[in-house]
């Protein structure tokens, strides 16, 4: 036998998602760095991972259903559908049947699903969330990248959407709408998804409404949902990773378009049944409860989302501050969006070439700034940005001292982001001599 084991072709296409791999890394270096005397610490932005413990009643219910290791249905257990239902009336405002919500191992996978049994091409929104062109690509289906403009602060602007799709070939397309969205922490107005849904209503194209951040939204009476706009062509989806800082868990939902054919629920259901059997049983059980209405829960919303929000104006603020930096001010989420291209000129004159390159600059000796940039956020290799997290620091033990004694002035919230957060504001003093460092002659 051959010792070289052929890969598929398409395989190639793809690399290790940039935000785990730095990640890893530097999970890495600091356990290393733990036991033995480093020079350094890496300014960590580039993965965003909500920091927060997961909301002790889920952690309780977990422990609780560990016998429950039976399969289970492929489209989820009735009682965790009929809680999601709920939980989507009482915070959304949507009216869903459960026989229109599916469980599945995350998100990422539902996603994976919708590309792959939804006839026709995908329109993504650059700047992008790093995880859904691999997944097309992997599928050997086509995408098309709409770049967003920084003028209007990177959201999708109605007129410039209809002008793109007429120019799209095929007869059904499918939209990418992340909103919150990662990773310029837009959130966009009801108007504003009622413009973008006329477009689509037009043009025979549907939305895939990536809602996972909804529930960090900071205004949260903000929000609307792309499913009160337009249900008949939206499927939503939303998991446990983000508002419950459970992303290991592996549980997600997907709620399938109104009025949606029994053709389509069979095709998503038997698809789930072919990859992933189900969900862990004991964690479907476990989340009913993260579903169902519970005041301690709600508490944990209340409280990470107060705390995102402070880091984040605090963040994006700082970064605004240097020189030649412009970044967005999020309004849900974990990320802002970071444009150098004031500084492309002094960029490409220290051999940084494109946006790839900006990453590894970024983090290289001795500035150590880890951010995801380039290909990953499908950009133009001459639009020099960066995608920004900021959630490096101890969740839980910030958690206990915002509920034990919040910020109530601007001036307390400066000081909550030093005392609390200290990696993160070094970080924007290396951000500093980084551009002092590329304006250097």
């Amino acid at each position: 036998m051959t010792n070289k084991i052929l890969v598929e072709p398409h395989v190639d296409a793809i690399t290790m998602p940039e935000n785990l791999r730095i990640g890893l890394m530097i999970a890495e270096h600091r356990k290393k760095c733990s036991n033995i005397s480093c020079s350094f610490d890496y300014h960590g932005f580039a993965f965003g991972q909500s920091p927060f413990h997961v909301p002790a009643p889920l952690q309780k219910a977990l422990a609780e259903n560990v016998d429950n290791g039976h399969y289970s249905a492929a489209e989820g257990i009735l009682e965790l559908r009929s809680a999601i239902a709920g939980f989507n009336n009482r915070h959304f405002g949507l009216d869903v049947d459960p026989s229109r919500i599916i469980v599945g191992p995350g998100t990422k996978d539902l996603i994976h699903i919708i590309f792959d049994i939804v006839q026709g091409g995908v329109v993504i929104p650059s700047p992008s969330w790093i995880g859904y062109s691999p997944q097309i690509t992997l599928l050997d289906k086509h995408f098309h990248t709409f770049h967003l403009k920084p003028e209007f602060g990177y959201r999708i602007q109605p007129d410039d959407l209809d002008e793109f799709i007429s120019g799209l070939e095929g007869d059904q397309h499918t939209l990418l709408l992340n909103n919150p969205h990662n990773p310029t922490g837009v959130v966009y107005s009801k108007n504003e998804l009622e413009s973008i849904a006329e477009v689509c209503r037009r043009h025979n194209t549907l939305v895939i409404a990536d809602e996972i951040y909804a529930l960090t939204t900071y205004e949260i009476g903000n929000f609307t949902s792309m499913g009160t706009i337009y249900p008949e062509g939206t499927f939503i989806t939303n998991g446990l990773s983000k508002d419950r800082s459970a992303g290991g868990y592996r549980l997600g939902s997907v709620i399938l378009p109104d009025e949606c054919s029994e053709k389509l629920i069979e095709a998503f259901t038997k698809v789930a049944a072919t990859v992933y059997t189900n969900v862990s049983t004991p964690t479907q059980y476990a989340a009913v409860t993260a579903y169902s209405p519970n005041k301690e829960i709600e508490e944990y919303f209340r409280i990470t989302r107060e705390i995102h929000r402070i880091m984040g104006t605090f963040m994006s603020e700082g970064f605004n501050e240097v020189d030649g930096v412009n970044a967005t001010t999020p309004h849900g989420g974990f990320y802002f969006f970071a444009d150098f291209n004031e500084l492309k000129n002094d960029l490409m004159r220290k051999g940084v070439k494109n946006s790839n390159e900006l990453g590894h600059s970024l983090i290289s000796h001795p500035h150590h700034i880890a951010t995801v940039t380039g290909d990953a956020c499908l950009l133009e290799p001459d639009d020099y940005g960066a995608r920004i997290a900021f959630v490096d620091y101890n969740g839980k033990e910030v958690f206990e001292r915002f509920r034990a004694n919040p910020p109530k002035t601007m001036a307390d919230e400066v000081e909550f982001v030093k005392q609390n957060a200290p990696r993160m504001v070094t970080g924007i003093a290396a951000l500093k001599a980084y551009v002092e460092s590329i304006k250097s002659k």
